[in-house]
């Protein structure tokens, strides 16, 4: 029977997943993992992520994914998911039993999203990632303990992210359209464009369980707005210059102390282009003058394959907390 290993990556876009093979001598990439994904979230609800949804959609990837890379059972899970911190546990009470159940898996490991992002931006190097995409999370590490800013969701936080900036390009868009200062007539009619009627956004908006995702997808149209060189709208300009003022702040807020830092963003905020980026590493720069900026080696998903190998070889890498990273037997323990 050949055991092998899952890495599953869950946020705001989507869930994503990778299997992969290993031997006695631990995760050895017999070949490539196999990847997989799904371009619908996992719900959310009053008791946090839906552990059900999560299995409903992840089981079959899962299996398929198994199969295709020879794989008989999934001995090791790795599983990183936004909002895990705080929205996590019925995911730490319900998930390991689900997935012994359903795949025969053994050992499983429940981290923030920003534990993987940091696992596959920087591996297990001490040092500080942002992790950048619907929402925003910063963590670093001395490799003994962690340090975390923001990822507080999308109501109360996660500042500089994409549903961040999708909600305030969207409220420039609304104060045009009232007529109130600091309003935006490119982004009134980009939000017309994508959206309709803007005196529809509240009701079609406030009862969508998938509302964080939503927001972001604007994120690109303020980036648009705002790159256009002189021609530019200073008001979505001056949106970017914001986020990235909070993301530098988020990653001042956890790098390790002292000399030659890493530190790393990741996620797919950086798509945006320059009109963020640039604004970024002047923020990075003025917050941060010791530390070391350096690109990102891969990404959560990426991390989280790191990590499983690390778990299957017998050798955990990166420090054991509440909310961040939980490893456990299959069958609770």
């Amino acid at each position: 029977m050949t055991d092998g290993y899952l890495a599953v990556d869950s946020g705001g876009s989507g869930l994503r997943v990778a299997v992969g093979a290993y031997g006695t001598s631990g995760a050895s990439g017999r070949r490539t993992p196999v990847r997989r994904g799904s371009r619908e979230p996992v719900r959310t609800g009053s008791r946090g992520i839906d552990p059900g949804h999560l299995m409903e959609r992840l089981a079959p990837l899962a299996r398929a994914s198994a199969a295709e890379a020879g794989v008989d059972r999934i001995a090791v899970a790795v599983v990183g998911a936004a909002g895990l911190a705080t929205l996590g546990d019925a995911l730490r009470a319900e998930l390991p039993g689900a997935l012994a159940r359903e795949l025969g898996t053994r050992t499983v490991a429940l981290a923030a999203d920003a534990v993987t992002a940091y696992a596959g931006a920087l591996g297990f190097r001490p040092g500080a990632v942002v992790a950048a995409g619907t929402g925003l999370i910063a963590v670093g590490t001395d490799l003994t303990g962690w340090r975390r800013a923001d990822g507080w969701g999308h109501l109360l936080g996660d500042c500089g992210g994409g549903a961040w900036i999708g909600r305030a390009g969207l409220e420039a868009a609304l104060r045009a359209h009232d007529g109130r200062s600091g309003g935006s007539a490119p982004l009134l009619a980009r939000a017309t464009e994508r959206f309709g009627p803007v005196t529809g956004l509240p009701g079609a908006l406030y009862p969508r369980t998938d509302r964080a995702a939503v927001l972001a997808s604007f994120a690109p149209d303020v980036a648009r707005c705002a790159d256009g060189g002189t021609g530019g709208d200073p008001v979505a300009a001056g949106i970017l210059r914001d986020a990235a003022r909070h993301i530098a702040d988020s990653a001042a807020a956890v790098c390790p102390d002292g000399d030659g830092a890493r530190v790393a963003v990741t996620g797919g905020l950086l798509k945006l282009g320059r009109a963020l980026t640039g604004p970024l590493e002047e923020e990075l720069t003025d917050r941060l003058p010791r530390a070391r900026r350096v690109p990102a080696e891969g990404d959560p998903l990426d991390g989280a394959v790191r990590i499983a190998a690390g778990l299957a070889a017998g050798r955990p890498a990166l420090p054991d907390a509440p909310g961040m990273l939980w490893v456990t037997a299959a069958g609770g323990g």
